[in-house]
């Protein structure tokens, strides 16, 4: 028994290890190409050369500053994504539950917004995304409470949050300059176009620290997916845990609204997609975080490219698979 019970595991592991091997092969791929191609064309070798201190002016400067940030904040904010989804998914029990489902993206872009364009045009809206998504979780928890906690009151009342917040954002773009309106709605979209070097500091310090956090809390994270009552029973405490997560995630989901705005469908699909192709019986993290990484970025490849030399924001993209995902839920919950 115990040599079949090793022998499962153990292909469990293979199939997880070659899951996250080839889904790097995938990340790494569209990185190639998201550096390698664009409206201003550059051989392997002259991007090398770039990487090394040793092109010219003009590469070094699309590669370096441009299109190398870009590939770098799409890793690190779908990842971010992932791993809030999966932390989400695996606190609410439902393949829904997810930022920008439960309101907590709305949330980090109004905190953002009011700061853009009521207190400092030209500050970062990092620190607002961050008040905003706490807020929002705070909100949340007091309307779940008072309803009675469940898990499905979570899920509404923050769905709820995000259909009043999203009106909120309008009309803060309605009372703002033109100018500010202009760009605050091109960032609404969800965008990585004007990503820089201390944006992906920012991101790596940000989701580096967060991701830590979750490490921190694993084992407790490991037995709350495997009941309410079990996870009590191993001795942990429940309350404290789950806020912490949920706190944790909010934090994520902020980070990653601030520099690109709210993007929609990964931390949905990630989480999902990662169980499905590692076959774990839950959400795995890293999984969840590597996935979350590679669906950003060939997302925002193609975003890039599909209609050269028109660039499509990169939310506008995932909200369209992120619709057709949704429908393929329903329909697989009917069947």
């Amino acid at each position: 028994m115990s040599s079949a019970v090793h022998r499962v595991r153990s292909r469990r592991r293979v199939r997880y290890g070659v899951a996250i091997a080839l889904t790097l092969v995938v990340g790494l791929t569209a990185a190639v190409v998201g550096v390698l191609t664009g409206s201003f064309q550059a051989s392997p070798a002259e991007v090398a050369s770039a990487l090394q201190g040793t092109g010219d002016a003009r590469t070094t400067l699309v590669v370096l500053g441009m299109r190398m940030p870009r590939v770098a904040a799409a890793l690190l904010i779908g990842a971010a994504l992932g791993l809030a989804g999966a932390v989400f998914q695996t606190l609410a029990r439902n393949p829904l539950a997810s930022p920008d489902i439960v309101g907590f993206s709305a949330g980090s872009a109004t905190g953002a917004l009011i700061g853009l364009t009521l207190i400092a045009p030209t500050a970062s809206p990092a620190p607002g995304a961050w008040i905003g998504g706490l807020l929002t979780v705070a909100v949340v928890m007091l309307i779940a409470r008072s309803a009675g906690v469940s898990k499905e009151r979570t899920i509404l009342a923050g769905i709820a949050l995000a259909i009043l917040l999203s009106a909120v954002n309008d009309y803060l773009l309605t009372r703002a300059p033109l100018e500010i309106a202009r760009n605050a709605s091109q960032w609404l979209y969800g965008s990585l176009a004007a990503t820089s070097g201390a944006d992906v500091v920012t991101l790596a310090l940000s989701v580096g620290v967060l991701a830590v956090g979750i490490a921190v809390v694993h084992r407790d994270f490991r037995a709350i997916e495997l009941g309410d009552d079990t996870a009590r029973a191993l001795g942990v405490r429940l309350g404290r845990v789950r806020l912490f997560l949920i706190v944790i995630a909010a934090l994520l989901t902020g980070t990653a609204t601030a520099v690109a705005g709210p993007i929609g469908f990964v931390a949905l699909a990630a989480p999902q997609l990662a169980r499905r192709v590692t076959g774990s019986g839950g959400i795995p993290l890293l999984a969840s975080a590597v996935t979350g990484a590679t669906v950003l970025l060939v997302a925002d490849v193609i975003a890039q490219r599909a209609l050269a030399p028109l660039q499509i924001p990169v939310g506008l993209l995932t909200g369209v698979v992120g619709g057709a995902y949704l429908f393929w839920v329903v329909a697989r919950g009917r069947r």
